[in-house]
């Protein structure tokens, strides 16, 4: 059985009189500790597929099965305690809060789980030294490079150890050198802890790194490649 199941996954929204379905009708497998980059033009339908695994969203018809749990009808309280458990974002433009050192960034998360002090130091300390960015645990985000704010926002997002990364344009608003270290991260994550990663991205230099691409053209997958291993260039 496939990590994630989607079945005749479909998203609509009402905007004034017209109905926009973004997601038509979707099926799709992902594997556990897969690593897979999903493109296609503006309006594809890549983000609220993205949302949608990210339980940030619920579909409007069809099925969403993420290791056995349907995701569709769950109700918020307990959709926000799987996702919790389950699922790491890593968002375009960082999302750290301005007023938060990095370490209470990604100390953030850890604040949902019973756990003590000292834990949730060792887990943070660990997540930014994972991440190379332990140097710079007492800088606020202003003092931080793109890249380095990146590194951030993705150390909170494995903080607690997730079976799913997520990651919205990771690299879009880095330079290449930033990007291509932001890329070789991921593949380090995915590689080494085995954690599975589904990836938006509109450059196929960055989709090159996964080990599977999926196109998406008006809500329906057009084509995919396969890859034998992730970019190393």
């Amino acid at each position: 059985m496939a990590l994630i199941e989607c079945r005749g996954l479909s998203r609509t929204y009402v905007k004034g009189d017209t109905n926009i379905t973004p997601l038509a009708d979707l099926a799709l497998d992902v594997e556990s500790g897969e690593f897979l980059a999903l493109m296609g033009p503006s309006g594809s339908g890549k983000s609220t597929l993205l949302n949608l695994i990210a339980g940030i969203d619920q579909p409007t018809a069809g099925s969403l099965r993420i290791d056995g749990h349907e995701l569709a009808g769950m109700s918020r309280s307990r959709l926000a305690a799987w996702r919790s458990d389950y699922i790491g974002y890593v968002f375009q433009l960082y999302n750290l809060i301005p007023t938060l050192t990095a370490y209470e960034n990604v100390e953030l998360p850890l604040l949902l789980h019973r756990q003590s002090r000292r834990s949730r130091h060792e887990r943070v300390a660990l997540a930014l030294e994972l991440v190379g960015i332990a140097d710079r645990h007492d800088h606020f985000p202003r003092q931080l490079s793109g890249g380095q704010e990146q590194r951030v926002a993705i150390a909170r997002a494995i903080v607690t150890d997730p079976r799913i990364i997520v990651a919205d344009e990771p690299t879009g608003d880095l330079d290449a050198v930033s990007a291509k270290a932001i890329m070789s991260l991921l593949v380090r994550l995915n590689d080494e802890l085995g954690k599975t990663l589904v990836m938006v991205t509109h450059d196929a230099h960055c989709a090159a790194y996964a080990r599977r691409t999926l196109h998406l053209d008006k809500g329906r997958l057009a084509e995919a490649h396969e890859i034998a291993s992730g970019a190393t260039a």
